[in-house]
């Protein structure tokens, strides 16, 4: 493994290249990118700005590893509505985020946007098919662009379509582009009847990405969860992707958050050897 990464809205409206200093202070290799914190257009992503992003990101030897957060701004869309004007613009939306992303190097994209997904006014076969339709009338385009869409199981509280890594495997099988794929994220499987390891034993074909949070939202140490299981999956497994740090909240010492979570990522690998 040994290939981290920290999600950059934890960091706030701190400067983005500060935040890079910190994270090469800290000994991280790559930046997730949450479209809304670096863009202040929403939806429209400047050339000037795309190319100060490269520039820091070389600066500080950092690698772009991809895009969260996809739908958050700019606001009214929706990728399964019965609305076809609606979703059509939702959909052009991610294709100009797979555009962006392809330009900062290629990298994933994180698909949860719960509220943007969840069935309105129709029923959840008919809400899946439609994202489904979707991902796959897009998936050659992201692959040109060297980029990977990763379809997220979200819980039930937040969303009714995709709440199981099984679910997401299923609808990721049926659309069969190599371009659309799955994450597994410890936060998000509160819906799951297995455990984290098991679960990672069971679905690791689709895993191209995996986010580190706690159970609470926060990062490791905060609560009382086990990783070394999972952490040991992933090691027998072969997994070689991006470990990326997502919270949900801003610290007041996003310092603090990085140094205690490299020292818990450092003790799992002298723990696995």
């Amino acid at each position: 493994m040994k290939k981290y990464a920290i999600c950059n809205e934890l960091f706030g409206d701190m400067a983005f290249q500060d935040s890079c200093s910190l994270l090469r202070k800290h000994g991280y290799h790559g930046v997730e990118i949450a479209p809304f914190t670096l863009f202040d257009e929403p939806g429209r992503f400047r050339s000037d700005q795309i190319n100060e992003i490269r520039r820091v990101l070389a600066d500080h030897d950092l690698e772009f590893i991809g895009l969260h957060w996809l739908f958050l701004k700019p606001e009214g869309l929706h990728i399964t509505t019965p609305d076809e004007a609606v979703r059509r613009q939702s959909w052009d939306h991610l294709k100009r985020l797979v555009d962006l992303a392809g330009q900062l190097g290629g990298g994933v994209l994180v698909l949860g946007s719960p509220k943007q997904r969840h069935s309105v006014g129709i029923g959840r076969e008919q809400a899946t098919a439609y994202l489904e339709e979707g991902l796959r009338s897009i998936g050659d385009f992201t692959l040109q662009r060297k980029c990977t869409i990763l379809l997220e199981s979200l819980s039930s509280s937040a969303t009714d379509l995709v709440n199981t890594i099984a679910e997401a495997e299923n609808s990721i099988r049926r659309i069969g582009h190599p371009a659309i794929q799955g994450i597994f994220d410890f936060h998000n499987c509160t819906d799951e009847t297995k455990r984290w390891e098991e679960l990672i034993e069971d679905h690791f074909p689709i895993f191209r990405h995996v986010h580190l949070n706690e159970v609470n939202g926060s990062y490791p140490g905060t609560g009382s969860s086990d990783f070394l299981p999972a952490f040991e999956k992933l090691a027998e497994k072969g997994y070689r992707g991006w470990i990326s740090l997502e919270i949900f909240h801003v610290p007041e010492d996003p310092g603090l958050v990085l140094a205690e979570t490299k020292r818990f990522l450092d003790r799992m690998e002298e723990t696995l050897g």
